[in-house]
Order: C-alpha cells, then structure tokens, then sequence
C-alpha cells in the first residue's frame, strides 16, 4: 500500500484555500505541507487536527493506493 495525500490538495481547492493560507493564516506548519507534497507518513493525531481546521473528514485528505494497481 502506498500513502497519497491528493485528496488533501482536491479538497484545499474545493475549498478556495492555498499552501499560504494554510501556513499563516491557519497556523498549520510547513513541515507538515512538505510532507503532504512528499507523500510521507504523518501521524493520526496531526491529520485528526487538520480535519478539524479544515472541517472535513480524513478521507478528504489522504487514501491509500495498492501498488499492484
């Protein structure tokens, strides 16, 4: 399985907001967004987090893709 935040970035969109938006308006860390656009691992707790501030569901933001596909 592999991890695929493109839900995240369909949902900022959706939603009318940007990377800057996110990081100084919203307070979430840049870190964070280097690690949406890298696909790597992020803890439940900060996608939880997210969720919140973006009022969604964590289906909204990450899915996991078979790699046999």
């Amino acid at each position: 399985m592999k991890i695929s935040y493109e839900p995240f970035w369909k949902t900022l969109k959706k939603k009318g907001l940007n990377q800057y938006i996110l990081i100084n308006k919203m307070g979430v860390r840049n870190s964070l967004v280097h690690k949406f656009r890298h696909n790597l691992d992020v803890r439940l707790t900060t996608l939880a987090d997210l969720c919140e501030k973006l009022d969604c569901r964590i289906e909204d933001i990450v899915e996991f893709i078979d790699e046999d596909e």
